[in-house]
């Protein structure tokens, strides 16, 4: 099967559009497919294009396993972490190029737009992957306009021959808003990286000297994950909050959280550690269509404190694997942490049914899982052309 993934994001980005696109283009290759990738360019590449098994300049990063497409880019007015692809017809170029079977679009905005005319113009079918709650974004960043995001994203996916949700809530949101064809496709979770095994002792007395419990949040640092939502922990005794990441938010997170210890972005072995070690994770954000930062925790063994909204509905047992609190509740969140603080026998009960939970849901299971969508939409199309 020849396959054009294309991205709005793909590495060296650090974000999940960027991982599962990574991922799933890893594979498919593996099974045997021909995919390419096409993705906005990056500062760090001077190149359009990439050929297959070019460096990304990130040591914590494998190779491209494809020849990798790029495309102009701009920074995100005010938050360049993102980039924000040019008008191009390179993205038509690639997959006429590529004699695609089929078009995968993941978290289509601008460039997945430009990806899906083009499979439309050439009749090709296209598979588009919802990831990006930009309903949510328009409500945090601007206020208003969350009808306006629904109108775009039930014009861009209404286009695709089938739309994957990755948690059943984000599914519900799509089928409310008047998505067609929308089928359930979850996130994988690299389970041997990410193990309790690599909890770090030496790690976690540089991090709380004092034998501090270790509550950490991994992400971006940004309005919409609300990471100030910690500061209730923060200021509990024998706690040392710990936050992992990068992101606009960053300067004024030192007053927000007083006694925090930021580490920046971290990714590879060394975040695996930094999970393993910890003693809680915390989600904060409302916003989530699935949270790959909650299925990493749980694969290294680490009880859960998450928003009962989104993704980690589908991800987090309350009572089981951790506990879910009230969105936007500081209050919650500081009394989830203390209950778990209270007693280490429930922690490590969580956090053991946790690992158990995820041991199933590896990239491959659901790379599969994939592969099973594109073949009944091509099977699909080839019963309408008959």
């Amino acid at each position: 099967m020849r396959v054009v993934i294309v991205t709005e994001s793909f590495p060296p980005d650090v974000n999940g559009v960027a991982h599962c696109a990574l991922q799933t283009a890893r594979h498919l290759v593996e099974r045997g497919h021909t995919p390419v990738v096409v993705a906005p360019a990056t500062p760090r590449l001077s190149t359009p294009s990439e050929q297959s098994g070019a460096s990304f300049g990130n040591a914590s990063e494998a190779c491209a396993p494809c020849p990798v497409v790029r495309i102009p880019s701009l920074p995100l007015p005010g938050y360049p972490q993102v980039r924000v692809a040019l008008p191009s017809r390179r993205v038509a170029a690639a997959i006429t190029a590529h004699r695609a079977d089929i078009v995968h679009l993941a978290s289509p905005f601008v460039l997945g737009v430009r990806g899906m005319a083009a499979a439309g113009r050439l009749g090709i079918p296209a598979v588009a992957v919802y990831q990006t709650d930009l309903a949510g974004y328009a409500r945090t960043y601007l206020s208003t306009g969350e009808a306006t995001a629904w109108r775009r994203i039930r014009s861009v996916h209404a286009a695709a021959d089938r739309t994957l949700a990755p948690s059943t809530a984000a599914l519900h949101d799509l089928e409310a808003h008047g998505v067609p064809r929308v089928r359930l496709w979850p996130r994988g979770v690299d389970t041997v990286r990410f193990r309790p095994e690599h909890r770090d002792e030496s790690l976690r007395r540089a991090l709380a000297p004092n034998g501090e419990l270790i509550v950490g949040y991994v992400g971006r640092l940004a309005p919409e994950k609300q990471i100030e939502l910690l500061a209730g922990a923060c200021a509990l005794p024998g706690v040392r909050v710990v936050v992992v990441g990068d992101g606009p938010s960053r300067p004024g997170l030192d007053q927000a959280l007083p006694g925090a210890v930021f580490l920046g972005r971290r990714t590879g072995d060394e975040l695996a550690r930094i999970f393993a070690s910890l003693d809680v994770f915390v989600h904060t954000g409302p916003f989530e269509t699935f949270c790959q930062t909650v299925q990493e925790a749980m694969a290294s063994g680490v009880p859960v404190v998450a928003p009962a909204a989104g993704g980690p509905l589908d991800l987090v047992a309350h009572g089981r694997t951790g506990l879910l609190v009230p969105p936007r509740d500081e209050a919650a969140v500081r009394d989830a942490v203390w209950s778990l603080a209270a007693d280490p026998a429930l922690r490590a009960a969580y956090g053991a049914e946790a690992r158990r939970t995820v041991e199933g849901r590896t990239w491959a299971a659901v790379g599969d899982a994939l592969i099973e969508h594109y073949t009944d939409v091509l099977a699909g199309r080839a019963v309408v052309a008959a």
